[in-house]
């Protein structure tokens, strides 16, 4: 097999699994069968493509050869005329009309699938999770990593959502209008965690994958267009917008990590930094702040300012506490003990550290011990920060990540060794 046919595949499966899988979703209200049929219509273009080329629609013949997977799969297990009639039914009532809007409002297929999976009778985790691993195609491992928990507690989280769709006859259809809202922080935290997965992949060899960031991203506009009153929607793209700016500059010509203190800014995107900014002004002005338009004025501190040593770190330490109000977490208080210790001193930052080491919460998770190790190094205690880097060594999941542990490892054993 040619790598341009695996690569082929590989970008189809980013582009369209999400669309495949919930369009069986529709035709058999069986999300397990949905996914093992995707699953065989990849395989199956891992087959075929070789020998008869790339199709010219990469995603209409995945969803053919899908459904005609699954409808194999029901008649072999003789679910019956009746069943085959429905499903043949649903299937009429799926085609694309022409202007992909239906009465829900929502204009792109993609956010009314994601909008579809978060139903309320779901608990919020799980509408997150099971939308990752529905539509956007992100496996158990990475949606277990961007929660913080095992991948054996994900997965079983992942089958009882299935199970409760199934067993409550949870229908698979858009919302009216006037119900979208309740589904809209399910929505943004679906898009908030894909972005991150795109910006800063939790495994691999690669730290950035910019498919799933610029779809985060699109779909982002779609919703603060759709749903122009809501401040948090537009905080989450001028957020997300704020960041991609900095995109380029975080890895150098050879792939290995810059830290933000060291990029190049000359490299940083000051369109997309504007457009940020004046999107996050829009939505701050209408005076109900919210996680992710406090996340984007932390990142609005560092993407304007015009060198690492103007950033105004007590802002920012400041904006951190007021995240941590809005939304606590063991992770904001990590960043905020960053903050701290940049604005306040690095032994001040460490205390914070330490109380966090100690709670037990971020066990397992490698920017703890890293975050540890720099502020050692910073106060000059140089066995204990080398310590932390080779714990956060053993923790860390992507090579780029890795790289740079370890050129900081070596750095801090070398000047204790002098």
């Amino acid at each position: 097999m040619t790598s341009e046919i695996e690569a082929a595949v590989a970008e189809a499966f980013r582009e369209e699994w999400g669309q495949v899988v919930a369009t069986l979703i529709g035709m058999t209200g069986d999300w397990d069968l949905a996914e093992e049929c995707a699953q065989d219509a990849f395989a199956l273009a891992l087959q075929r493509w070789p020998r008869d080329g790339v199709p010219r629609r990469p995603g209409a013949w995945l969803t053919t050869a899908a459904r005609n997977r699954a409808t194999d799969r029901l008649r072999r297990e003789a679910v019956g005329a009746a069943k085959l009639r429905e499903v043949a039914a649903m299937h009429h009532d799926l085609e694309p009309s022409g202007d992909g809007v239906d009465d829900s409002g929502v204009p792109d297929d993609r956010l009314r699938l994601m909008f579809t999976c978060c139903h309320p009778a779901l608990g919020l985790e799980s509408q997150v999770a099971l939308t990752l691993r529905t539509l956007a195609g992100l496996t158990t491992a990475e949606i277990a990593r961007a929660f913080l928990v095992g991948e054996q507690t994900m997965s079983k989280r992942l089958v009882r959502a299935k199970q409760k769709i199934r067993h409550a006859e949870i229908p698979y259809r858009v919302p009216p209008a006037h119900l979208l809202p309740e589904r809209t922080p399910a929505v943004l935290a679906v898009l908030y965690l894909l972005f991150n997965e795109g910006y800063s992949a939790a495994a691999g060899a690669d730290l950035v994958r910019q498919s799933l960031s610029a779809e985060a991203i699109r779909l982002a506009r779609v919703l603060a267009r759709l749903m122009p009153d809501e401040p948090e929607a537009i905080g989450l793209l001028a957020l997300m917008l704020l960041h991609d700016a900095r995109r380029d500059a975080r890895l150098d010509d050879s792939g290995d990590l810059v830290t933000l203190e060291d990029q190049d800014r000359g490299r940083w995107d000051f369109v997309e930094i504007a457009e940020g900014v004046a999107l996050l002004d829009g939505a701050l002005r209408r005076g109900r702040p919210g996680p992710y338009q406090v996340q984007a004025a932390i990142a609005a501190c560092h993407a304007t300012a015009t060198d690492a040593s103007d950033t105004d770190w007590t802002q920012v330490a400041a904006l951190y506490g007021q995240l941590a109000r809005l939304a606590p977490s063991p992770v904001v208080e990590l960043n905020r003990a960053v903050a701290v210790g940049m604005a306040d001193g690095p032994a001040a930052g460490l205390e914070l550290v330490e109380t966090l080491r100690a709670s037990g919460t971020l066990t397992g998770y490698h920017l703890l011990p890293a975050t540890r190790a720099d502020l050692l190094r910073r106060l000059g205690r140089d066995a204990e920060a080398a310590a932390a880097y080779r714990e956060a060594l053993e923790l860390v999941a992507t090579d780029t990540e890795r790289r740079y542990l370890h050129r900081r490892l070596a750095e801090t054993t070398d000047r204790s060794s002098c």
